[in-house]
């Protein structure tokens, strides 16, 4: 066997020494500014329960707990009251009033999805002092399933099975969080979720309906999936798979269809005393990334001079790698942080879990990709 033969996995083995060195050049002055800008959460600075002990419970759980932040017992109270058999629209305009939070544009009012599925698995609005069995059972099931998809899709790809072992434990880490019970009526750690299972499943040109499905029902509870579907579809069309790429714009189709039911019944609502949100866009730069990111990840726990860099890095490990699934990595990630740059305020740091899940493994082939820049920019 020839040992000398180049990895045509590595996408930095074979770059020009100018390319290389440019990159790197570049990467310093990112890492040092991602180690010194602000990561900022607004009103919701509180880091919340940590993975063990959410899923230990017990005293030590209790103890850690924080009080349920605003947004939380929102949706706790609209789960309780359309267990109730009322409307949900009615339930939520009236809480949005009674919490003072804005009605319009409509967008500002969730998508009903989660609330019924939380309902149907047993959650009856009691908060994170209660430990519903469905819902756990749903996050455990979840969970599993995606450490067991990025099993199999990185034992697959071209250059993944020798990082298939590290690369699967980075996504546990990843997706821990989705066992933490705080989180349970929170939309985008679902979303989330359900985008990393979606991206393990798929296979192009060959099996893509289970990750068309799945990420139907993510979009269908967040519309912060919107940009991995429009991603997917974009792709499936580049490859020239016809089939695939109808499959995805259906999706869009439908979703866009419920979006406009969701506004109507929501300005059926809307009164007009009624607050009016916020601007979105607040152009936060890098800050912003990394913010959503970290605080919405187990990333938290880590100082933030080294949390912020690791975003980076993920980024970076999954752009060395070359294959289908490191360039769909790599451009779902770097998308997500240009929306993140220039759209989301403070408050609004959750949103980073619709990505972080599928982050992590990155980190996997950063070492290569770092090893593959020096080597080249020489």
């Amino acid at each position: 066997m020839n040992t000398d033969l180049p990895d045509l996995t590595d996408r930095f083995a074979a770059w020009p020494r100018f390319s290389a060195r440019l990159l790197l050049l570049a990467l310093a002055a990112l890492l040092v500014l991602a180690a010194l800008v602000p990561i900022s959460a607004g009103k919701m600075e509180k880091p919340v329960v940590g993975f063990v002990e959410a899923v230990a419970g017990g005293k030590s759980a209790k103890a850690a707990e924080r009080p349920r932040d605003d947004d939380l017992a929102l949706y706790d109270r609209v789960i309780q009251r359309i267990g109730r058999g009322e409307s949900y629209y009615v339930a939520v305009a009236e809480e949005h009033r009674k919490s003072d939070y804005p009605l319009r544009p409509g967008v500002a009012v969730r998508l009903p999805t989660l609330a019924y599925l939380d309902l149907w698995l047993g959650d009856r609005g009691h908060g994170s002092d209660v430990l519903v069995p469905g819902e756990l059972a749903a996050a455990l099931a979840l969970l599993l399933a995606v450490v067991w998809a990025w099993w199999k899709r990185l034992g697959e790809e071209p250059g993944g099975a020798r990082f298939q072992r590290i690369g699967t434990a980075l996504v546990f880490m990843g997706a821990s969080l989705g066992l933490n019970r705080y989180y349970f009526v929170l939309h985008e750690l679902w979303a989330g979720m359900l985008i990393a299972l979606s991206l393990a499943l798929h296979r192009p040109g060959q099996r893509w309906l289970g990750a068309v499905l799945v990420a139907a029902l993510a979009l269908s509870i967040r519309e912060h999936a919107l940009p991995y579907v429009m991603l997917m579809a974009a792709l499936a069309l580049r490859r020239r798979e016809w089939k695939e790429g109808a499959a995805w714009l259906g999706v869009i189709a439908a979703f866009f269809a419920y979006l406009a039911l969701h506004l109507y019944f929501v300005a059926q609502q809307v009164r007009p005393d009624d607050v009016i949100g916020p601007n979105w866009l607040v152009l936060r730069g890098l800050s912003g990334w990394l913010s959503s990111v970290v605080l919405s990840s187990n990333l938290r726990f880590l100082p933030h001079y080294v949390a912020g860099p690791l975003v980076l890095l993920m980024v970076l490990g999954w752009a060395g790698w070359r294959s289908a699934l490191g360039s769909t990595a790599t451009l779902l990630l770097l998308g997500y942080g240009l929306l993140f740059m220039i759209a989301g305020r403070a408050d609004n740091f959750y949103w980073g879990a619709v990505i972080a899940p599928a982050m992590f493994a990155g980190l996997a082939f950063m070492p290569r990709a770092v090893r593959s820049l020096v080597r080249a920019a020489r």
